[in-house]
């Protein structure tokens, strides 16, 4: 067991199940991307982004996207204090930055994040401020709200290299989670690793063999989503890229040397979810990019 399982075991003091979508969530960060999560109201996706950045010892802030968000309430901007100009850093200047309900905000502001997420560093009048080294958005988003919210484009979606739903509870584990809600409550999450640790693991994570034959078969799914006839705009370069890192951490995360077909197929869900485009007569024939994506997997054969 590597210190990442022990990291998933802390994280399930406080959420019960949701063991593969924890892991997709951590793999993710030790990728170094951004996580975009899915789900209904209530389902604790702001107590998963909080209890992973506790684990990892990483600094957490929360940023309540509304449609009266301004960027320089995420970024910061200069004050004028004692005869000259000071910056003042925004929320977005920590480890994890849990960004609630963003397609709540206008478009003007949800671009605010674009060059942070990217370049991990904003500029302010001209002048350019570096983030954290482990800077991680982790975006919530509800699925089922079309009132006063502004869908994401294309290009702010695929700056997130992963797209994780979370779902309801099972029966079972609600009545877990109702026995267990003192001690939810009192937060016994400690931490495991420190930034630094990460940032090593972040580093081992590129001696995790990938064959050239896997690197084909990621290729091959990928280009596999442009010939569906229900797809308007399937995989980039960008989603083999996110398919295979994702993959890389999974391995890690379980103490593999290499990555296998099977990491992959797990891959494939969070990395392509969001980057399928389906055509609008798929959609209203009831079609997912899920569905898309299952079709795929059965179709193109593992090496």
């Amino acid at each position: 067991m590597t210190v990442f399982s022990e990291i998933l075991d802390e994280v399930s003091k406080v959420i019960v199940g949701k063991r593969e979508e924890l892991e997709y969530i951590l793999a993710t960060i030790l990728a170094g991307g951004h996580v975009l999560l899915e789900g209904v109201p209530g389902v604790a996706k702001t107590t998963i982004a909080k209890a992973i950045a506790s684990a990892m010892s990483l600094e957490f802030k929360r940023i309540q996207f509304t449609p009266d968000l301004l960027p320089s309430d995420i970024i910061g901007t200069y004050v004028y204090r004692q005869n000259r100009f000071e910056f003042e850093k925004g929320p977005i200047f920590a480890d994890i930055v849990l960004v609630d309900e963003i397609n709540r905000a206008s478009p003007k502001t949800q671009a605010a994040l674009l060059e942070a997420m990217q370049e991990k560093q904003v500029t302010v009048w001209g002048n350019t401020f570096r983030l954290s080294p482990v800077f991680t958005v982790i975006a919530t988003m509800n699925p089922v709200e079309f009132e006063g919210v502004y869908p994401l484009s294309e290009a702010q979606v695929d700056r997130f290299m992963s797209k994780v739903v979370i779902g309801y509870p099972s029966r079972d584990e609600l009545v877990e989670i109702l026995e267990r809600l003192r001690t939810i409550e009192e937060w016994p999450v400690k931490p495991v690793i420190t930034r630094e640790q990460l940032l090593q693991a972040r580093e081992e994570i590129w001696s995790i063999y990938v064959d050239r034959n896997v690197k084909y078969y990621i290729a091959s799914i990928v280009e596999a989503t442009h010939h569906s006839p229900h797809v308007q705009l399937g995989g980039s370069p960008r989603a083999a890229i996110a398919m295979m890192q994702i993959a890389r951490a999974l391995a890690y995360i379980r103490g593999d040397k290499h990555v296998t077909p099977d990491h992959v197929k797990q891959a494939a869900w969070p990395a392509l979810r969001h980057r399928i485009i389906l055509k609008p007569e798929a959609k209203l024939a009831g079609i997912t990019p899920e569905k898309i994506i299952e079709e795929v997997l059965a179709k193109v054969p593992p090496p």
